[in-house]
C-alpha cells in the first residue's frame, strides 16, 4: 500500500469543477512536486489532503487510514507566514508542540523547539516577534513549526512564491538540507517548474482548468545533493524542464475557454453637462432613452 494515496479525487465548488479525477500514489520519504499554472487548484488540492477541504468524489487515504479532516500528521506551511504576531520565534513553536504533546514537561518541550530552531538556523533570533523578521526568515519559522510538530507528512502550499529570488533560492538549499536530513514524506506544490526539479524526487504537472487534473509524472534521476550551478549545464535537467513546460503550455492552449453574458445596460442617458442649468431648479434630471421621442417640423 502506497504511503498517501488519492483514489479518483474531485473537488467543485458551486457546481464548478475545480479538480477531477486526481489519482496519487506516494510512497514513504519520498519528495514530489505538484506544478501549475496560478488558478489551476493547486491550493485546493493541498487543502484537501490536510483535511481542510473534502473532496465532492474519490477518496483520500493517509497510512491507511482516510483523511476526514485537520491532524497533526500531516503539517502544512502555507504561502503567507501565518505566525501569531504577538509571540517570538520560540513561541510560535512551543504553541504547536504543546498542542500536539500535552504530556511532555516543559524542559523537554523546550528542547524540542531548540533543535527546530536550530535545524533552520535561527537561533540567534528566538526570542524576536515576527514583525522584527524578515520575509525569509518568517518562512523558517513556519517550516521549523511544521517539522517540531513531527508529522507524518510536510505539505508545502507555495511556501516561497513572495520571496525574492535570492532569498527564495537560499530557503530551496534550506528546504533539501533539512528533507536529507529528516527524510520527511513531502508534498510540495509550486508554479517554478525549475524549483520542483531541484527539490523533488517526483515531479507532476497540473493541467489548466478548469476541471484540472495530473499528467504525466517525471522521474528526477538527478543525483543529490544538488546543485543549482551543476544542474543548470546538465542535459537531464534541461530534458526534464524542457517536457515539463511543453505540457503544461500545451494543456493551456487546450483549455482556452469563451462565456458569452448577456450584458442589459441601464434605460438612462447621459446629463448633458454643457447646457445651463435650469432656473431655481438646477440642472435637469437625466432622461431615459425610452422619454426621448423624435418629431420632425417642416417649415
Amino acid at each position: 500500500m502506497p504511503f498517501l494515496e488519492l483514489k479518483n479525487v474531485s473537488k467543485s465548488f458551486g457546481g464548478n469543477p475545480v479538480l477531477k479525477d486526481i489519482s496519487l500514489n506516494i510512497e514513504k520519504g519520498e519528495f514530489v512536486a505538484i506544478v501549475g499554472f496560478s488558478g489551476t487548484g493547486k491550493t485546493t488540492l493541498i487543502s484537501l489532503i490536510a483535511g481542510l477541504l473534502k473532496p465532492s468524489h474519490g477518496s483520500l487515504m493517509l497510512n491507511d487510514l482516510e483523511i476526514t479532516g485537520p491532524g497533526p500528521d500531516r503539517g502544512i506551511v502555507f504561502q503567507n507566514y501565518s505566525l501569531l504576531p504577538w509571540l517570538t520565534v520560540f513561541e510560535n513553536i512551543l504553541l504547536a508542540v504543546e498542542a500536539v504533546n500535552p504530556n511532555w514537561t516543559p524542559d523537554k518541550r523546550k528542547e524540542h523547539v531548540e533543535k527546530y530552531i536550530a535545524m533552520v538556523n535561527l537561533t540567534p533570533a528566538r526570542n524576536k516577534l515576527p514583525s522584527e523578521l524578515s520575509g525569509g526568515m518568517r518562512q523558517r519559522v513556519s517550516v521549523a513549526r511544521a517539522l517540531a510538530m513531527d508529522p507524518q507528512i510536510l505539505l508545502l502550499d507555495e511556501p516561497l512564491s513572495a520571496l525574492d529570488a535570492l532569498t527564495r533560492a537560499t530557503l530551496q538549499d534550506e528546504i533539501s538540507r533539512i528533507w536529507s536530513q529528516d527524510r520527511k514524506t513531502v508534498v510540495m506544490i509550486t508554479n517554478d517548474p525549475d524549483e520542483g526539479i531541484l527539490l523533488a524526487d517526483r515531479i507532476i504537472p497540473l493541467t489548466a482548468g478548469p476541471g484540472a487534473t495530473l499528467g504525466p509524472e517525471i522521474t528526477i534521476d538527478l543525483p543529490r545533493p544538488r546543485d543549482r550551478k551543476e544542474i543548470n549545464h546538465s542535459a537531464r535537467f534541461k530534458e526534464i524542464r524542457r517536457e515539463l513546460i511543453t505540457f503544461m503550455l500545451n494543456s493551456k492552449s487546450e483549455r482556452h475557454t469563451s462565456i458569452t453574458k448577456k450584458l442589459i445596460l441601464p434605460d438612462i442617458e447621459p446629463e448633458d453637462l454643457d447646457r445651463p442649468p435650469r432656473f431655481f431648479t438646477g440642472r435637469a434630471r437625466p432622461k431615459r432613452a425610452s422619454e426621448i421621442k423624435e418629431e420632425t417640423v417642416e417649415a
